[in-house]
């Protein structure tokens, strides 16, 4: 009797072992997928910071390339 009483606590023991292992690796992953959507975001929002400074570059490029235009012809119109 004693060595069935045993045998079945090794048993429930080892289900549960098997059981918090499993859950451990579905919070691993969890984890893991959460930091890859997060990677993700912080890549989409420096390529949109990129562009953006890009933009503002070649926005400011234009304006001085007009008031330096406009210079040109009001110094030519004198």
């Amino acid at each position: 009797m004693f060595k069935s009483v045993r045998l079945n606590a090794e048993q429930q023991f080892a289900a549960t072992q098997k059981k918090d292992m499993k859950i451990r690796d579905e919070k691993e992953k969890a984890q893991q997928e959460e930091a890859e959507h997060i990677s993700k975001l912080r890549v989409l929002r420096l390529a949109k910071e990129a562009a953006e400074k890009k933009a503002a570059k070649i926005a400011a490029a234009e304006k001085l390339t007009a008031k330096n235009n406009k210079a040109t012809r009001l110094a030519q119109a004198h």
